[in-house]
């Protein structure tokens, strides 16, 4: 359930800055999100940890299918981190998911 909410949030800042957002239903491929604006598409893992580093060991390349590929860690109260998937995450890793949008 944890998953879901934290998909959801991410899922309406985005289309609240614009996207278009489709869920891959049941998290069983490689992204959770499908996100569309202006000729634009990003796959998006969601994941969410109140630790302090966070261990990512799926899906690893920048693009899939040619499509850009972001993880999305919240890290809680509003530190909400995007960026090429990585190992290991800090919070301080990659840029805002605001100044992204």
């Amino acid at each position: 359930m944890k998953g879901y909410r934290t998909e959801r949030k991410i899922r309406i800042m985005f289309e609240k800055s614009g996207w278009r957002v489709v869920r891959a239903g049941g998290s069983l491929g490689d992204a959770d999100l499908i996100c569309v604006r202006r000729g634009k598409c990003v796959f998006l893992q969601v994941k969410s940890t109140k630790k302090k580093t966070f261990y990512y060991y799926e899906y690893m390349k920048p693009s899939l299918e040619g499509v850009p590929f972001y993880l999305v860690v919240d890290f809680g109260y509003g530190k909400i981190r995007i960026l090429r998937p990585k190992k290991v995450v800090k919070p301080d890793d990659g840029m805002l998911l605001k100044e992204f949008l």
